[in-house]
């Protein structure tokens, strides 16, 4: 099936078209402020670039950067109402108690605690008050609040609470939006009230956001269905994505790890994708990104939740250089590198003006750069080449000399040797290899769950079994799917013999 693949970046908007392994055609174009805009022209060029092979895609899969950059730039946010089922206990600290001030008056629709919850072995609290979260729900409806984040103690042991709040929620205030942590986050409770919070409060701008590329698609002339990329290198139906928008804060570096790994046909092996504004730097494991098992900030909110490990630095095609005296970033030109950088006829010095004057890439007028002293282009580039070793030697976690796949439309910024690196390897395409990773993206399922009183071959069967059915609701192929991480852990201070299982299966989408 043919594949359109879109990625939404800081300074780019990619756009190819894949059929099985082969890539028909891929264009790069200028990131616009509203994004859809430059998804509609990405489309129109791809369109010109292909022909009429464009109306065989069978799915058009998009990245974007929507909804991570309305988080840390507080633009575009709903507000949305905490409820959290845990009295009498974790009454100390509230809910958004350790976010941001300016972040947690934006999001704020209400805070309400209500006695119930369960204890680490399975036992409820307390009864859970369904009249206190009824009256909860009336208070919301009132506030004109439309979103709702409910959170119970130890609810990845069991969801029973939140699924009983909100029914409750939904009687009282039908139109009422409600995320459940359960479905989101994992053990640690304010990290995962956290991202269901921020979850809720990106109701709005998902719906808008999906709605709009969905319009874009269409407007194209282009029959077929959308998918979202996700944290983890996957796709979700466009349904999945307006309830889960969260699921898409990191898809732009797993797209390019993704992307590398089809192109390279190197399934482990460091990761470096350099783009207009960062250099994002990763591990892959079996042709997926490592998943980080620690608290991830978001915004300078602490979530623990499906996220990449992955590290990010201020390096990239549009990076700004002052040379007096010398400084290298992080601010960028971003989608503004074709009007700003000296090589375009701008008076911006960005690192690509850098590269050009190295001989290390042909764009633009080179002749504007070559007034650059050969010194100065030495010291930046070292600078750069020194900043990105470094940060790749951080991310490995083996002494091991493993390749490094250099990917990204600054990827001729990339060293040709690091220490612990056995080759680094550009690919073809390797421009656009965001867009490919989202071309070529599987459905998952994935269960993070704690079992008691189970052996370990029934428990992680049924953590397949819970995985697999995730998978087939958001849309995969029965037959295709299959296991590609399982992990189980002793919880030695839970009683009755408990195990925190972790099972992910990935299939492709089923046709239509």
């Amino acid at each position: 099936m043919r594949r359109i693949g879109i990625d939404v970046g800081g300074t780019n908007t990619d756009a190819v078209l894949v059929d099985g392994s082969t890539i028909l055609g891929a264009v790069k174009t200028a990131t616009t402020d509203d994004v859809t805009s430059g998804v509609r022209t990405a489309l129109k060029d791809l369109a010109a670039a292909v022909g009429e092979a464009i109306t065989g895609a069978g799915a058009v899969m998009i990245g974007t950067t929507h909804f991570v950059n309305a988080v840390v730039q507080r633009r575009r946010l709903n507000r949305a109402a905490a409820l959290r089922i845990c009295l009498p206990s974790c009454a100390s600290l509230p809910p958004m108690v350790d976010w941001p001030q300016d972040l947690a008056e934006l999001v704020d629709g209400g805070r309400y605690m209500v006695a119930g919850g369960h204890e680490y072995d399975g036992r409820p609290i307390v009864p859970m008050d369904e009249t206190a979260i009824a009256a909860a729900a009336r208070k919301m409806r009132a506030d004109g609040v439309r979103s709702a984040a409910v959170t119970s103690v130890f609810s990845p042991l069991t969801g029973e609470f939140e699924d009983r709040a909100s029914e409750i929620l939904r009687s009282e205030y039908p139109e009422l939006r409600v995320t459940t942590s359960s479905t989101l986050g994992r053990i640690g409770l304010l990290e995962r009230e956290n991202v269901t919070i921020l979850n809720a409060s990106l109701q709005d701008l998902a719906e808008e956001t999906v709605q709009a590329f969905e319009q874009a698609i269409s407007e194209s002339g282009i029959a077929a269905p959308l998918f979202i990329t996700q944290n983890d290198g996957t796709v979700a139906s466009a349904d999945v994505a307006r309830e889960q928008p969260v699921y898409g804060f990191a898809s732009g570096p797993t797209n390019s790890m993704r992307g590398a790994a089809f192109l390279s046909g190197i399934e482990d092996a460091m990761v470096l994708d350099i783009g207009g504004t960062t250099s994002d730097i990763g591990c892959l494991r079996a042709g997926f990104p490592r998943e980080a098992n620690n608290v991830v900030e978001v915004g300078g909110v602490r979530t623990l939740f499906r996220m990449p490990d992955v590290v990010s630095i201020g390096i990239g095609g549009g990076t700004i250089v002052d040379p007096d005296p010398l400084s290298v970033g992080p601010l960028s030109v971003g989608y503004r590198l074709t009007r700003e950088a000296r090589v375009f006829g701008g008076d911006t010095l960005t690192l690509s003006d850098v590269a050009a004057a190295a001989g290390l890439v042909e764009i633009g007028d080179r002749s504007r750069v070559a007034n650059l002293s050969g010194d100065l282009v030495t010291e930046v580039m070292a600078v750069v080449h020194r900043r990105l070793a470094e940060t790749v030697d951080r991310m490995k976690t083996d002494a091991a000399a493993v390749p490094l796949l250099a990917v990204g439309g600054g990827a001729f910024l990339s060293p040709d040797r690091m220490d612990g690196i056995s080759e680094v390897v550009r690919v073809e395409h390797y421009a656009v290899a965001n867009a490919v990773g989202a071309a070529i993206a599987q459905v998952s399922g994935e269960v993070d769950h704690v079992f008691r009183d189970m052996d370990r071959d029934a428990l992680l069967k049924q953590a397949e079994a819970m995985a697999r059915a995730k998978a087939l609701a958001a849309g995969a192929d029965p037959a295709s799917v299959k296991v590609v991480d399982m992990e189980d852990l002793p919880l030695a201070y839970l009683p009755g013999n408990a195990v925190r299982a972790r099972v992910k299966v990935v299939g492709d989408i089923a046709a239509a």
